[in-house]
């Protein structure tokens, strides 16, 4: 199964690399975006994709893979956009944006935040549903290895369980790294989803249950619009310490709270050079937080594909993506919808 699916990820890097000659002839060949696997970053690039097909007139297609292969991808323009790019994490972006191969556009979503959470019914309790805190005074990671019998995890009950992101995402190194400066390796297994959308099936299911749940998670999401969580408390952000979290090889990372995020839309020079009008576009997207909040709920609960609930998003909210177009663009988006 490995050895197919890098035959198909390297078969369809290859097709990409052979659109780049007729993106530089004309502008027929389709735009590839980065096919992002967690949801906000899932409907932000329908949401571009239907504007640039509809109002723009440019094809477009998406390339799958995880961060880490997508932002080197970018860099080597084998993908031309990122339509949630958290803008500075990797080392792999900051090189490739030094070196001028890669542009991060805009300011996405304002007031986008991730962190350790668990659910509120952990620390306060919740009456209504007949659950006791089972961890009243938990407040900072600090606070983690006296309550690892509250996230036991069930392989390995002597442990807790703490849910990391999925394996090739940036964040997956960060908490591991952070596992390490908070010396949780002992007291916590470190347990990574097989995906986006089985860690948030994993922690609803948990708090679903009323059963305690300690894991990453980020906003703008689904998660944080549906459910009461508290984000634990860490030792405040150091650049040094930064580095060495997003660091895999750093055998000693310093504990740290993470970036501040930057949500931006990645795209690739020769992109930049080739698209003014779409770089001019991608630089006012602003999606206001607590509405995309909404919508992903509403998205995650229906079960509904990104595609369509992207449409029926600018159908039901011009007043939000208009402001980033030309009047012109704007009707053509109507009128395709």
């Amino acid at each position: 199964m490995t050895s197919i699916k890098k035959l198909l990820g390297g078969s369809l890097l290859a097709l990409a690399v052979l659109t780049q000659s007729a993106h530089a002839a004309d502008k027929t060949a389709p735009i590839l975006f980065g096919d992002i696997t967690w949801e906000s970053g899932s409907l932000i690039t329908e949401i571009l994709r239907t504007i640039v097909e509809k109002g723009y007139g440019y094809p477009t297609d998406k390339l799958p893979g995880s961060t880490v292969s997508l932002e080197a991808a970018l860099a080597k323009n084998d993908i031309q956009v990122i339509g949630e790019e958290w803008a500075g994490r990797s080392p792999a972006w900051v090189k490739a944006e030094s070196e001028g191969k890669v542009y991060g556009l805009g300011n996405i979503v304002k007031g986008a935040t991730e962190g350790w959470y668990v659910p509120e019914f952990v620390i306060k309790g919740d009456a209504a549903r007949g659950i006791k805190p089972l961890a009243p005074d938990l407040k900072s990671v600090a606070d983690l290895p006296k309550y690892k019998d509250v996230f036991k995890d069930p392989e390995s009950p002597n442990q807790g369980r703490f849910l990391n992101s999925p394996s090739g995402w940036t964040s997956e190194i960060v908490n591991t790294q952070k596992l390490k400066a908070y010396k949780l390796t002992d007291s916590y297994v470190n347990f990574r989803t097989g995906s986006g959308a089985a860690l948030d099936a994993e922690v609803s299911s948990s708090i679903r249950r009323g059963q305690p749940v300690l894991f990453y998670y980020w906003s703008p999401t689904p998660l944080l619009g549906r459910f009461k969580l508290i984000k634990l408390q860490e030792p405040p952000f150091n650049e040094a310490a930064w580095k060495s979290l997003s660091d895999a090889s750093n055998p000693n990372p310093i504990g740290s709270a993470s970036l501040a995020a930057h949500l931006a839309i990645g795209v690739s020079e020769p992109f930049h050079k080739q698209y003014p009008e779409l770089v001019a576009f991608f630089e006012k997207v602003d999606l206001p937080i607590d509405q995309l909040n909404k919508t992903l709920g509403e998205m995650s609960e229906k079960r509904q594909e990104p595609a369509a609930v992207a449409k029926s998003f600018l159908k039901d909210h011009p007043e939000i993506w208009s402001a980033w177009v030309p009047a012109d663009v704007a009707k053509k988006v109507t009128a395709g919808l």
